[in-house]
């Protein structure tokens, strides 16, 4: 594939795509995520990692690449282009190509190497991350764990607990509470809330690892696995996935319908739905049916349809939740944009209400804002939703909605300083003649998947047979 040249005249690939979009973070022309998947790079997982991290050591890197006076003997250098490459060098997995950027920056590795040392002597720390900033938000998404689902497509939490234990990390058991999820370097634990999530320290990287390549474990943030958890489809039921890509939770699904039934999996983006599609296979998912199509325009009555009675509704949203939204304006969306989301979000969520056979809908965005959440739900379940009443679900789960009416209850939030994950808003809808299943409904969000979580011994001899066989190293 090729890129176009950046500065140095040689900086094609992973560092040249990476530069290309931290300037256009720094200019606010995008999202991370909107930019990475707009790139079309192949390794957009790679890609999206390389510049976030780059991005968050931003302050860091400018001292160090000052301090070495890398631009004054290097005048040819791309300023991001050579961040890119410092970061990698010095904090990353270690320069992987690079061209003649790469070969710049080498020349200059021994000084940009004793500049990063003399930097922890000044600020009195021996790790990497000590050097971050703790202020503001990027401080509390320092202490934010790796979660690391367990795909029980391909395996069970026992085998996995198992594999990280040979590979020299300690098992804490099940957490009790939200604080014992703040771990140390190589130790782990099982989720207190979601039964086969688990925990690792911040910044734990298993991109590489096997498990991760070969789809035995998805890397997913807790508060994203809530709403399939939550929505809880029994095996051989149809499923809509009404905005799917990039995947992490159409996986979660099939897992928790044992790949029997089916999903329609729908999505606008054809780079997004390949790439979905590719994550998919891998993580073994069979019950899915992809559709490069806007939910908008499906008819609930074709016959199609005529049996989906789960419906995830995850819209596009300000992503004003996520701790790695590099831009501001993210997190601070102005009102105009706000009330364009928020319109677009009541007219998902009143078209996925219209579908015949539905039973149960889980609506959930990546924001904290008002407008985008409860004011979303009370004004279709107000206007459209008269079948339809909110379900209060996992009742031991903080916080809950914010207090604008008194269903707010119903709905969950999450966010980094109190659930130590994104920002995050969940809540569930059903229809009203279903009620007799609502405190069933609460018990499978809290207990339903637990089964799944170590099978009996029957069936794990049988699934042994199927799992891929995990040496120690």
């Amino acid at each position: 594939m090729r890129q176009r040249r950046q500065g140095s005249g040689a900086a094609f690939g992973l560092y040249g795509v990476a530069a290309s979009i931290l300037a256009k973070l720094e200019r606010r022309e995008g999202s991370l995520k909107t930019l990475v998947y707009g790139s079309h790079f192949p390794n957009t997982r790679l890609l999206y990692a390389l510049v976030s991290e780059t991005h968050r050591y931003s302050s860091v890197l400018d001292s160090i690449i000052d301090a070495a006076g890398l631009f004054r003997a290097e005048k040819k250098l791309q300023p991001h282009l050579a961040k890119v490459l410092v970061y990698d060098l010095l904090i990353g997995k270690g320069l992987r190509g690079g061209g003649r950027g790469k070969a710049l920056v080498l020349k200059h590795h021994a000084r940009l190497q004793a500049e990063l040392a003399r930097l922890k002597v000044q600020k009195k720390v021996s790790r990497n991350e000590d050097l971050l900033p703790p202020a503001g938000e990027s401080g509390k998404a320092l202490q934010m764990p790796r979660y690391v689902r367990v795909n029980l497509l391909k395996t069970c939490v026992d085998d996995v607990v198992d594999y990280f234990k040979r590979q020299g990390y300690s098992y804490q058991g099940k957490a009790a509470s939200m604080e014992e999820a703040i771990l140390s370097r190589k130790k782990f634990l099982l989720d207190f809330h979601l039964p086969n999530l688990l925990i690792f320290p911040p910044q734990t990287d298993l991109h590489e690892d096997q498990l991760y390549q070969a789809g035995h474990i998805i890397l997913q943030d807790k508060a994203s696995c809530l709403p399939a958890f939550v929505l809880n489809p029994t095996p051989g039921s149809q499923v809509i996935d009404a905005c799917a890509a990039p995947g992490n939770k159409t996986s979660q699904l099939a897992a928790i319908m044992k790949n029997k039934g089916q999903i329609f999996a729908f999505d606008l983006d054809a780079k997004r739905l390949a790439t979905m599609s590719t994550m998919l296979v891998r993580a073994g998912v069979t019950c899915h049916q992809l559709a490069h199509q806007d939910f908008l325009a499906t008819d609930p009555t074709d016959s199609k349809y005529s049996k989906v009675r789960y419906i995830l509704l995850d819209p596009s949203c300000s992503g004003s939740g996520m701790v790695n939204r590099l831009a501001e304006e993210e997190s601070t969306s102005p009102p105009k944009r706000l009330q364009a989301l928020a319109g677009f979000q009541r007219k998902m969520l009143a078209h996925a209400l219209q579908f015949p056979a539905l039973q149960r809908l889980v609506y959930s965005t990546c924001s904290v804002h008002q407008e985008e959440n409860e004011d979303v739900v009370q004004d279709v379940l107000e206007q459209e939703g008269s079948a339809f009443r909110l379900v209060e679900v996992l009742p031991s789960w903080t916080p809950r909605g914010l207090p604008v009416f008194p269903e707010a209850k119903c709905f969950l939030r999450a966010s980094p300083e109190e659930t130590l994950t994104n920002g995050f808003f969940v809540a569930m809808l059903e229809r009203k003649h279903t009620a007799c299943a609502a405190s069933s409904a609460m018990l499978l969000s809290e207990a339903g998947s637990k089964l799944e979580t170590n099978p009996n011994p029957a069936t794990r001899k049988r699934k042994k047979k199927k799992q891929m066989a995990f040496p120690n190293k």
